[in-house]
């Protein structure tokens, strides 16, 4: 891999964007600053001495093919991901450059899936959605407990988060999704994903999480992106996630304030566990991972794909899932500097 390779940044200027463009620099990528606002752009920019920035809308691809000129890859963290995956992706696919995206809608997940595998895989390049938190990080650490499995009976991906600050871009894009929604609630059962009416206050069940989070109440059927990306490539007829109570409170008030960063590193003092179960009969494999702050750690997850990508350790072609796409265990080895994993005793959740 060139380590001057530029990578264009969609939405630079965001939060998460932010992170991106701080962990390209860090290894070693020239990061290219993409937005609709130039003064924005400008700002971010002034920060980064010797970036350039372009400016780019979704509504014009002709910005498009210019912004993404002499880029090796694009990663796009501009939310809402209905409005902006399918033409940063269409652009993608005109420059004949990798597409990464930090997308944790739902439904803009399913599009990219639906509308452009085939387009894709014929023009030989790599799309991965949902490099990120939700969605990505979900999807590698249940490709990793599968292990040999060849299929699994369900998988269960339970998020334990202490708190939940959501930035402006993850409250416009709950909005859009619920708009697309109409009221619906989603999940994966049965082997495909269903949209369904229930009036009922979600389930609360109590989830034992490894020491120290302990056990703590989640909700069910706080449906995540993970029910996209893991059916894409596993054969698990049920894929649920679930959600600590008290950051599910956090994100429906309107009066919870954005992240603040709390270290010199930008990121927020919000951790996370995220543990993982898949059963097959009587069996269970479970992988749980810790960290701080979901936001800044989608960064290297998103930039560990472009390297991946950049210098040819894929498994699968077009649009593929983090799980399908690379060797699951070795990239989260790859983020031991972020995150903690490891493997855990079967749970007695759902024995």
């Amino acid at each position: 891999m060139n380590a001057k390779q530029t990578v264009a940044v969609f939405g630079a200027y965001g939060h998460t964007g932010r992170f991106v463009v701080a962990e390209l620099r860090d290894r070693g990528f020239v990061p290219l600053l993409l937005g609709r606002d130039a003064g924005r752009l400008q700002a971010l920019a002034a920060s980064h001495p010797g970036l350039a920035y372009r400016v780019a809308s979704v509504d014009d691809p002709a910005s498009l093919d210019r912004a993404l000129q002499g880029a090796a890859a694009v990663v796009n963290c501009a939310g809402p991901f209905a409005s902006t995956a399918g033409p940063v992706i269409e652009a993608a696919l005109r420059s004949g450059i990798p597409y990464v995206d930090v997308a944790a809608e739902i439904e803009a997940n399913v599009d990219t899936f639906t509308q452009f595998a085939d387009r894709a895989k014929a023009a030989g390049v790599a799309v991965v959605p949902a490099m990120a938190f939700f969605g990505g990080l979900g999807d590698l650490l249940v490709t990793t407990a599968m292990g040999d499995w060849t299929a699994a009976d369900e998988a269960h991906v339970a998020y334990g988060l202490n708190s939940w600050h959501p930035t402006a871009g993850t409250r416009v894009s709950g909005t859009v999704s619920r708009e697309r929604r109409d009221g619906r609630r989603v999940r994966y059962t049965g082997g495909r994903l269903e949209y369904f009416v229930d009036e009922r206050a979600l389930p609360t069940l109590d989830w034992d999480f490894p020491a120290p989070m302990g056990t703590r109440p989640v909700l069910g059927e706080f449906t995540m992106a993970d029910v996209v990306t893991v059916p894409s490539h596993l054969s698990i007829p049920e894929v649920r996630t679930y959600m600590a109570i008290e950051a599910a409170r956090d994100l429906a008030a309107a009066d919870t304030p954005a992240p603040a960063a709390v270290d010199e590193l930008g990121r927020s003092a919000q951790t996370f566990t995220v543990d993982v179960i898949v059963r097959s009969g009587d069996t269970q494999r479970r992988v749980v991972a810790s960290g701080q702050d979901i936001y800044a750690v989608s960064a290297p997850l998103a930039v560990e794909a472009v390297r991946r990508i950049l210098d040819g350790r894929m498994r699968a072609s077009g649009v593929a899932s983090a799980g399908e796409m690379f060797d699951a265990p070795d990239f989260l080895r790859a983020l031991s500097g972020y995150l903690s994993v490891e493997a855990h005793e079967a749970s007695a959740q759902f024995a």
